[in-house]
């Protein structure tokens, strides 16, 4: 998923190069977190760096009012697309960055899914995109996000390559599928904490011969003390931090952290965990 510009080329694949992921079961650890952190169930649900709006759809059928926000209006064209597929409408979708989007008003929760936080690469962003999520929150209201570890970049994405490959679905009835590819190098710089994507998609056309697109992206490793003390700066209380979606505490081969926080607003006492 992504927060800010780019995912161009990405975008019309992302679903079928992350067919893995299963969006229902993390719908039921958020709803679980919404039961154990918030003392009933929000009604207006932000997911934010919503993406081609996979949770945001699974949130929605959930009968939560939902709204997406993402920087890039090509993954909110699939986030569209998709909606209209799996018929789940009423959805809003803005096209706003990470560390400046607006709201109308308050929200009771927001989610912000797969690793898009580490998309933030400057210094003081991942503060000021807290400060933001704090804001546009109620009181009392639940902050639900994962960032990828140390540990993740150092081994998993380090200086390695990996090679995915997928089917994207028949445009009509009785087509076949079209088969995709996607050749990925990273670059890991331990003294900066960013890790350089360089991603090659090639996609089947009806000729037989594949046309190739290319993507560069970048994340940042941030440490558990750069997000606890980002989330204190900006007002939110840090309710626990979990290595998966039963609530397993967090080991040194975990690969992602999934955090859940609070907003403390002025002149309301710290309720400590629920």
């Amino acid at each position: 998923m992504s927060g800010c510009s780019g995912y161009g080329a990405l975008a019309r694949f992302y679903d079928q190069l992350n067919a893995e992921i299963d969006y229902s079961a993390w719908a039921d650890f958020v709803e679980l977190c919404f039961s154990r952190y918030l003392a009933e169930r929000p009604e207006l649900v932000l997911d934010l760096a919503c993406g081609t709006g996979s949770m945001t759809r699974r949130l929605a059928e959930r009968g939560y009012d939902m709204i997406g926000i993402d920087g890039s209006e090509d993954m909110l064209s699939e986030a569209f697309l998709r909606g209209a597929e799996e018929s789940v409408s009423g959805i809003l979708y803005l096209c706003q960055d990470l560390r400046s989007f607006e709201l109308y008003g308050t929200v009771g929760a927001v989610t912000c899914c797969l690793d898009s936080l580490n998309y933030l690469l400057g210094d003081g962003e991942l503060e000021t995109c807290f400060s933001l999520v704090h804001n546009y929150l109620d009181p009392n209201g639940l902050f639900l996000f994962d960032m990828n570890t140390p540990y993740k970049f150092r081994e998993i994405y380090g200086n390695r390559d990996y090679v995915l490959e997928g089917e994207l679905p028949p445009l009509e009835e009785g087509d076949s599928p079209t088969a995709i590819l996607c050749g990925w190098q990273n670059s890991f710089d331990p003294e900066t904490g960013i890790c350089d994507f360089d991603l090659s998609l090639f996609e089947e056309t009806a000729s037989g011969l594949y046309e190739r697109s290319d993507e560069h992206q970048q994340e940042r490793c941030y440490s558990m003390e750069e997000i606890t003390n980002a989330l204190k700066n900006s007002g939110m209380e840090l309710l626990g931090v979990f290595s998966d979606w039963s609530f397993a505490p967090p080991t040194e081969a975990t690969e992602r952290w999934y955090f859940a926080a609070r907003a403390v607003k002025p002149d309301q006492p710290n309720q400590g965990n629920l």
